[in-house]
């Protein structure tokens, strides 16, 4: 007769589950634990875009996009109006200025979150007009010229590229005499659009809205490459707005625009490069 000892042996053997349905539970509750684990969340990227940047940000995003998944908004404008907006609460997650002063600005105020600012491109001003023969040389005699009736510009307290054709004129000896001829654009945008049209013979635009990215040449007319000395650089800078501190797809974003692909971009649409 089997001892008490031996019956509550078998009695627990009896209890306990064949060792294929361990081996089915243990992979049910791996695949539960998985499944109940967070997933990586695609974001949005509010971005507020200075618009000389327009068409180099239209392809980063889409690059970043690929890469990660995180779709990027870009509203464009006049940095000197986006800076408006976002210091009265627009819901913007980062910025990319045309200046390095507003973005600074935002940093002291606690508007954006010291420490994230950096110099994305440097911005190149160029002398341009539709006309092919308008400009055969400096830039000072075809602004000299006496048929020129218009000479566009961006608005100098809202656009950095108007302020830097502002100094420009200065330092050439000529705001005085084109003053009177002056048209302005909101934004470095329309005042290509003022040239482009013939609304202006002439006028001071981001040399990027010329170039065509993948071929030496560029846009149809005549141009002068504003020498650097004229004016202030056109430092560019990018930074997080201080309600996207926590926010990972911005970070990503602004590290992205760091990136040897990013740079690519930047150069081939004729800027210089950044931090």
């Amino acid at each position: 007769m089997p001892s008490a000892k031996r019956r509550a042996v078998e009695r627990a053997g009896k209890a306990l589950a064949p060792p294929s349905v361990f081996v089915a539970l243990a992979a049910l509750l791996s695949f539960a634990a998985l499944a109940s684990a967070p997933a990586a969340i695609a974001e949005t990227v509010r971005a507020a875009v200075a618009t000389n940047f327009n068409e180099p940000v239209a392809r980063i995003a889409a690059a970043f996009m690929d890469k990660t998944g995180h779709e990027v908004v870009v509203s464009t404008g006049a940095t000197g109006a986006l800076y408006a907006q976002i210091k009265a609460g627009a819901p913007f997650d980062v910025f990319l200025s045309a200046d390095s002063e507003r973005p600074a600005a935002m940093e002291n105020d606690g508007v954006a979150v010291r420490g994230t600012r950096f110099t994305y491109a440097v911005g190149i001003l160029a002398l341009w007009s539709a006309d092919p023969a308008r400009i055969t040389g400096e830039g000072k005699a075809a602004l000299e010229a006496a048929d020129i009736r218009a000479v566009a510009i961006a608005d100098p307290v809202l656009a950095p590229y108007g302020h830097a054709a502002k100094q420009t004129l200065e330092k050439l000896g000529l705001w005085g005499a084109v003053e009177g001829k002056l048209v302005f654009g909101k934004n470095i945008g329309q005042t290509h659009a003022l040239v482009a049209t013939g609304n202006a013979e002439i006028g001071f635009v981001a040399l990027s809205a010329l170039k065509r990215p993948g071929s030496p040449e560029q846009a149809a007319g005549s141009t002068w490459q504003v020498p650097e000395g004229l004016h202030d650089p056109i430092r560019q800078d990018a930074v997080l707005l201080a309600p996207a501190e926590t926010n990972a797809a911005a970070r990503a974003f602004l590290e992205f625009l760091k990136s040897p692909e990013a740079r690519e971009v930047i150069a081939a649409h004729g800027y210089g490069g950044g931090d």
